[in-house]
């Protein structure tokens, strides 16, 4: 399946975003170290608010009307109805930029990251998902389309430093086994979640698949719960306190001329 538009309708297809997707506060500290000695900030794709540190002046930017209509209903800051590719900012507006689980929906990568590069002073902070380590979750045999939907969308290191032409410091998010924001590896240890409608709803890339083929991998799953064959498989993974995945910090200092080379 070739996926020609990355990007989820949030403004238009259902979903409980806010009820599942809750920012983890393991999670933020990995943020709040990217961000340390970074005063003004601008979050890209910002959806309803996760991982908006205190004490930082942030301005957020985010298409879904959806989105930003929930981000006030929390009490949030209002975000402004913008994209990553064309950002209503002159250069050199904050001293970093962040985009957290957001490239992947950017129809065009190369004009988002140029942007960030563009109204960054010093730093631009990026988490994503390294494609080439997706099938390191044990979902690859339940859900597989899935898995082949999200290395497609989800863009390879090696590209994005290319196009930012900086070497960035790459940080595995390891996740807690109690991880509160409903991503997929979220729930490693947990497969019941994905029985789950409204989970699977907030986790954009089933909205690419047919309602047939959803319904096929959740009844396979459900199958092999109640039969004992998932526990046989898998059932190390309750014990497991965190999960070493494919969830990547990438950092890119902006400020120094020794790190202006790519990696090969």
């Amino acid at each position: 399946m070739m996926v020609e538009d990355p990007a989820f309708d949030y403004d238009n297809k259902e979903h409980k975003y806010s009820t599942v997707r809750k920012a983890d506060a393991r999670i933020q500290k990995y943020v709040e170290h990217g961000l340390q000695g970074m005063n003004t900030i601008l979050n890209i794709g910002a959806g309803t608010g996760s991982y908006e540190l205190d004490g930082k002046y942030i301005i957020s930017v985010e298409p879904s009307e959806k989105m930003r209509l929930k981000r006030l209903e929390l009490g949030r800051n209002p975000a402004l109805n913008a994209k990553a590719d064309s950002l209503p900012f002159d250069n050199n507006s904050f001293d970093a930029t962040l985009a957290v689980l957001t490239i992947h929906h950017w129809p065009s990568l190369e004009n988002g990251l140029k942007e960030l590069v563009r109204v960054s002073k010093h730093k631009i902070v990026i988490l994503t998902y390294d494609p080439e380590k997706l099938d390191l979750f044990w979902n690859i045999e339940y859900f597989p389309e899935v898995i082949r939907i999200e290395q497609k969308r989800y863009p390879a290191l090696l590209k994005i430093q290319s196009i930012i032409g900086r070497v960035p410091n790459i940080t595995n998010i390891k996740i807690p086994i109690d991880c509160t924001d409903g991503f997929q590896e979220a729930f490693y240890a947990r497969p019941e979640e994905f029985l789950v409608k409204e989970v699977r709803q907030s986790q954009s890339a089933w909205g690419f698949l047919s309602n047939e083929l959803e319904n096929k991998y959740v009844e396979q799953l459900r199958e092999e719960l109640e039969n004992g064959e998932w526990e046989r498989k898998y059932g190390f993974h309750r014990t497991m306190q965190e999960f070493d995945g494919a969830y990547r910090m990438l950092e890119f200092d902006l400020t120094s001329s020794s790190n202006s080379s790519v990696l090969g």
